[in-house]
């Protein structure tokens, strides 16, 4: 095969935007705790000049939003190279990203809008990372390898698991998917390029009470293997690219000690995870560390270092050729024939009241709890004045979903949800990646491998790797199997199209799978196009207007200086006159917040060792009032840092105002005193 790999920058805007994922308006960006990458993938055959493309980015997950104009871009650069039928865009899942960037109404609520920059960072990002790896490809070689990872995910719906047919639950060893899939890229000398790790795991380590822009445990993940590959480099910089992508996470938390009572202390792992007092608002699940900075280490160390060992002994080669497979289908109307003589349908989608509870990674709102089979009349008669009563078609459809919002029948100013979805397979040889739109548990991701291996051999092709990629094109919520939907806790409330979704998608990914072992990929229809609304920006968000420093203050100027001296595992800690940041994300495509850096007697000069996508340093926002904010700079000096003199820099930009109605944009910086590590 040909080969290239490329790493950009996605971050975009870390104050004032919601975090994408908890659905928590309160949830807004105040800083930065580790910059977010595109990571992208391009395997080419150059016998029969096909390629397919995989990238993971540190998102919550691909909005078609996001999608379509990353393929328009692409489309304008190569023509019909890359198109929606070869390339993969899947989200890691991280809850602590820039939200805004859907064009699909119910995402805009807790996000407040479509956030113009945030969206463009994500588009440019991922397109920026296609580029460098098209601009990087050489002759490779591809391995496989798999392997089990233990103590960093529990079940977190396990009474919905319960449901599923005893028979069927005894043929796996855990309500979980332990399995880590890990496909090393190497060039034709044997030098390491890249990988890709498939594994079952919600990034929620970081929980929402967090404000700080990061990548959670898959994240601090890439950190480790790509630090520990590009010896010598900043963060973020280097050839080597690893990327640690979703799977069918639904039902998967990383938050192992499970769920308890955060009043009382109390186990609340019931089927309602409900509190004595205080109700599902109480219950939360706790990470293996003492807070979520800790956890988040614990848990993506344990995937790194499994992945490290899966890449080391990798030696099945994946050889053979290349195909992908790609539909546009309306899932609020798929007719799935379960045998012969039943057939069913999905409906328009539609969430539960169950939706409304969260999870024990992250609770809901009001007095919902998960396991709602039953409407609540109180909150249906809010819904009927304010939006609507859904239709007793979609009523009976969804049944025994009790439906709190019914999307798909809800249109102002725009659909609330997506009808026209992707279903998408590429094959690479002996690895079938299945890019699904949401989030499957993990038997409906059980069933729909299994499906889809079956399919491969009943046409000859044996052997087949299947992995699910998560979160891929465009946001479904979750598909659960049709027993774990009959107890609608989060998961199956949230299974938008219906009981029957995960029979739909199995009959579709067979379809694909079929058309690519008999090499008839071409005489698929393509199926509906999705929509592009006329929307390019709307947003809730504060506008940046002028703003001021204190008064005999400059912008970058110290408030609180740093210590004298520390010692490995204090924190060294700056605070600074400081502006807004998301002037840097709209004015600069890189922007680096913050250095450390160390003095060196021998060139008498200041040598950058880290920056902002450190994971040791942390970078906070603090808006004040006339104008004026605060930029905090936390270094937590890790046990092996070099004794020395070291100073922590802070770079800005602040509006200033110029006339009467025009501002511009003005950089600057401020650095703290030298101080002595000993």
């Amino acid at each position: 095969y040909l080969v290239g790999v490329g790493r950009a920058d996605c971050t975009g805007p870390v104050a004032q935007v919601p975090l994408m994922g908890y659905a928590n308006p309160e949830q807004v960006g105040e800083g930065l705790l580790s910059r977010l990458y595109s990571r992208a993938f391009i395997v080419a055959d150059p016998e029969h000049s096909r390629r397919v493309v995989f990238v993971s980015a540190d998102i919550g997950m691909v909005s078609q939003r996001l999608r379509l104009e990353v393929l328009q871009q692409l489309r304008s650069k190569y023509g019909e190279l890359y198109g929606q039928h070869n390339v993969i865009l899947s989200g890691t899942h991280t809850h602590s990203g820039p939200g805004g960037y859907f064009q699909y109404t119910l995402f805009w609520i807790t996000s407040k809008g479509l956030v113009r920059p945030a969206l463009s960072s994500i588009v440019n990002g991922i397109v920026k990372s296609i580029d460098i790896a098209h601009e990087n490809m050489k002759r490779g070689r591809l391995f496989i390898n798999r392997g089990t990872v233990e103590n960093s995910q529990i079940n977190r719906s396990p009474f919905s698991y319960l449901e599923n047919p005893e028979s069927e639950r005894n043929r796996y060893s855990s309500n979980t998917d332990k399995e880590m899939v890990v496909l090393k890229m190497v060039d034709e000398d044997g030098h390491d390029l890249g990988l890709i790790s498939w594994f079952a795991v919600h990034p929620v380590s970081m929980n929402n009470s967090n404000h700080l822009v990061n990548s959670d445990n898959v994240g601090y993940a890439s950190y480790l293997f790509e630090q520990e590959k590009n010896k010598g480099m900043l963060p973020g910089e280097g050839s080597f690219v690893a990327a640690f992508a979703s799977s069918n996470l639904g039902d998967v938390s990383p938050n192992t000690r499970g769920p308890f009572c955060a009043n009382t202390g109390e186990s609340c792992d019931n089927p309602q995870s409900s509190c004595p007092i205080g109700g599902a608002a109480m219950c939360m699940a706790r990470g293996p560390g003492n807070d979520m900075f800790e956890s988040t280490r614990i848990i993506g160390q344990n995937i790194y270092l499994k992945a490290k060992e899966l890449y080391e002994k990798a030696s099945q080669e994946v050889t053979g050729p290349l195909s992908s497979a790609h539909q546009w289908v309306n899932m609020s109307d798929v007719s799935v024939e379960l045998n012969a003589t039943h057939t069913v349908k999905t409906c328009k989608p539609a969430l539960g009241h169950s939706f409304a509870a969260g999870t024990i990674d992250g609770v809901g709102a009001f007095n919902f709890t998960q396991g709602s089979v039953e409407g609540d009349p109180f909150w249906d008669q809010i819904r009927d004045q304010l939006l609507g009563e859904p239709s007793n078609e979609t009523k009976a459809c969804h049944k025994p979903k009790p439906i709190l919002f019914s999307t798909g029948e809800m249109t102002w100013p725009h659909p609330w949800h997506p009808d026209i979805v992707d279903v998408q397979i590429a094959a690479i040889g002996s690895l079938a990646i299945l890019a699904v739109p949401g989030e499957f548990t993990t038997m409906s991701g059980r069933r729909l491998r299994e499906a889809v291996k079956n399919e491969f051999e009943s046409h000859g092709t044996q052997g087949m790797n299947v992995v699910i990629a998560g979160l891929c094109n465009v946001y479904t919520h979750y598909i659960t199997t049709y027993e774990e939907y009959q107890v609608q806790r989060y998961e199956a409330a949230s299974t938008i199209y219906g009981p029957h979704t995960l029979s739909a998608y199995i009959q579709l990914y067979r379809g694909l799978a079929k058309a690519i072992a008999l090499n008839a990929t071409e005489e698929l229809p393509c199926g509906p196009e999705p929509p592009l609304f006329n929307v390019t920006n709307l947003t809730l968000l504060p506008a940046l207007s002028a703003e001021n420093a204190p008064a005999n203050k400059n912008f970058g100027d110290v408030l609180e200086e740093v210590g004298r001296e520390y010692r490995e595992g204090e924190v060294a800690e700056v605070t600074f006159v400081g502006a807004n940041p998301r002037n840097s994300a709209e004015n600069a495509t890189e922007h680096n917040f913050l250095t450390v850096e160390k003095y060196s007697n021998i060139s008498s000069s200041w040598h950058v060792v880290l920056n902002d996508a450190s994971w040791d340093t942390r970078f906070y926002w603090s808006k004040g009032s006339g104008g004026q904010s605060n930029v905090t700079i936390e270094w937590h000096i890790p046990a092996s840092t070099e004794p020395g003199v070291y100073r922590l820099r802070y770079f800005g930009h602040y509006k200033r105002r110029v006339g009467l109605l025009r501002t511009i944009t003005v950089p600057f910086e401020g650095s703290s005193s030298a101080f002595q590590i000993t």
